[in-house]
C-alpha cells in the first residue's frame, strides 16, 4: 500500500485517532498532576497514617503494568457491576499510573528547597497549609518542569493502551491494528503513527524547555 493510497483510504480516520489521542492525553495529564499533588501531599503530611497512604499509593501503581489495570478496570470491574465507557477505563488507568510517577516528580522538586526555607517558614509561625501553599508548591511546580514535560509525553504513549479495547473513535496504535486488519497495511500504517507520536512528543519538549528557561530557579 503506497502512501497516497494509506490516506486516501484512511486519512480521515487518522485525522479522529490523533485527536482522540492528543484529547486523552491532556485530560488523563490533568488528572494525573491534580492526584499526584494530592498524593504528595499526603506524603509530607505530618499525619503518618497519611504518609503511609501516600507512600503505598505510589508503590502499587508504580510496579504495576498499565496494561493489567486496563484488564482489570475494563473486564473485570464489570462482573462486580462497575461499568465503564472505554476511553474512561483507559483515562482512569493513565491517571492512576502517571500520578505514582507525577508524585515522585514532585517529591523531587521539593527535596530542592532548602531546609533553611522551611526552617524560616516555620518561625514566621506559617502553618502546613500556609507553608505548602507560599514555599513549597511554588518551588516544586518550578523544579518539576522537565520532569513532568517527560511526564507528558509518557502520558501520550500510555493512552496508546486504547488499542486493547474497541475505543470509538479508536487512538493512533488502535487503528493501526484496524487498518492492518481491514486491508494488508504493512509497515507504513506502523511508521505513519510513529512520526505522529514522534512529532508531537518533540513539540512538548520545546515547550518544556522553554517554560523551563522562563521559571527555572537560579541557586
Amino acid at each position: 500500500m503506497s502512501i497516497q493510497e494509506l490516506f486516501s483510504l484512511y486519512g480521515g480516520m487518522y485525522a479522529k485517532a490523533y485527536g482522540a489521542t492528543l484529547w486523552m492525553t491532556v485530560v488523563s495529564y490533568v488528572g494525573a498532576m491534580l492526584l499526584a499533588l494530592l498524593v504528595t501531599i499526603a506524603r509530607v503530611s505530618p499525619i503518618s497514617p497519611l504518609r503511609k497512604v501516600g507512600d503505598l499509593y505510589v508503590q502499587i501503581f508504580r510496579n504495576v503494568a498499565t496494561i493489567s489495570l486496563l484488564i482489570i478496570f475494563y473486564y473485570a470491574f464489570p462482573y462486580l457491576g462497575v461499568v465503564w465507557s472505554e476511553q474512561t477505563c483507559v483515562i482512569v488507568v493513565t491517571v492512576l499510573v502517571a500520578a505514582s510517577f507525577g508524585s515522585e516528580n514532585f517529591m523531587t522538586g521539593i527535596n530542592t528547597i532548602g531546609v533553611g526555607q522551611i526552617e524560616a517558614a516555620r518561625s514566621l509561625g506559617l502553618s502546613f497549609r500556609q507553608m505548602l501553599k507560599n514555599v513549597v508548591i511554588p518551588q516544586a511546580l518550578r523544579s518539576s518542569v522537565l520532569p513532568m514535560t517527560n511526564l507528558l509525553v509518557a502520558v501520550m504513549l500510555t493512552t496508546a493502551i486504547g488499542s486493547q479495547v474497541p475505543l470509538d473513535p479508536q487512538e493512533l496504535t488502535g487503528l493501526v491494528s484496524y487498518i492492518n486488519t481491514m486491508s494488508v497495511g504493512g509497515i507504513l500504517p506502523f511508521a505513519v503513527s510513529a512520526v505522529l507520536y514522534a512529532g508531537t512528543a518533540f513539540l512538548i519538549g520545546l515547550a518544556g524547555n522553554a517554560i523551563d528557561k522562563r521559571v527555572r530557579i537560579l541557586r
